[in-house]
């Protein structure tokens, strides 16, 4: 399985890493942290550029608000030296869930199942 895997990654780009990624990160890149989801953030020695080999599907939302301000410098230290204070109101970071079975579906729509009866709507019936 990891054989495939690597050819996997090799080849294609939403699967971790082309081989020129491999390359410059192997190459040229400093290790900064990891986050919850196994994805690996890095910097050159100057830190003019900054990086994330995804964890499997390369998506953009699966990077957590700390570590996207990181990438973006908005802050210059990383979450893994300094931690961002988080309040208790605040939700746990989530991926974006469009397009998959999780997706938000109102009440009434048909991916529901059986819409429910609305009340509010009276379908227009000519005379």
């Amino acid at each position: 399985m990891s054989i495939l895997k690597t050819i996997l990654s090799a080849v294609t780009w939403w699967n971790g890493q082309t081989l020129n990624t491999r390359f410059f990160t192997w190459r040229k890149g400093e290790k900064v942290g990891e986050d919850d989801q196994g994805n690996v953030y890095y910097r050159n020695k100057d830190d003019s550029k900054r990086w994330v080999i995804y964890n499997g599907e390369a998506e953009a939302s699966r990077v957590g608000a700390d570590w996207h301000g990181w990438l973006h410098r908005t802050f210059d230290t990383p979450p893994s030296e300094k931690p961002l204070v988080h309040k208790a109101w605040e939700k746990p970071h989530q991926e974006n869930l469009t397009g998959t079975m999780l997706a938000y579906a109102p009440a009434g729509s048909i991916r529901v199942g059986t819409p429910k009866e609305r009340s509010d709507y009276e379908a227009w019936q000519p005379e």
